[in-house]
């Protein structure tokens, strides 16, 4: 496999598989949810606000996890 030796930029800037890309799109929306309701204008129950930025938190940690997923570049196999 040749992406032993990436750093951090050249990782985030590499091709993503497809199922990290909805991952990260999910996390991405999860983080945007617990931000909407977090900056909510009405009084929230504290367990709904605390919920929210638990949503926060774990959206972004799953879309920057995501992201730095890379493709693998294996060899093409050929038949005998």
């Amino acid at each position: 496999m040749k992406n032993k030796k990436l750093n951090l930029v050249e990782r985030i800037n590499a091709p993503t598989p497809k199922w990290f890309k909805i991952l990260r799109t999910v996390g991405i929306a999860l983080a945007s949810v617990g931000g909407i309701i977090i900056a909510s204008p009405i009084a929230l129950p504290v367990g709904l606000v605390s919920a929210a930025g638990y949503l926060v938190l774990g959206g972004s940690i799953i879309s920057v996890v995501s992201q730095t997923a890379v493709k693998s570049e294996e060899e093409p196999k050929t038949n005998p």
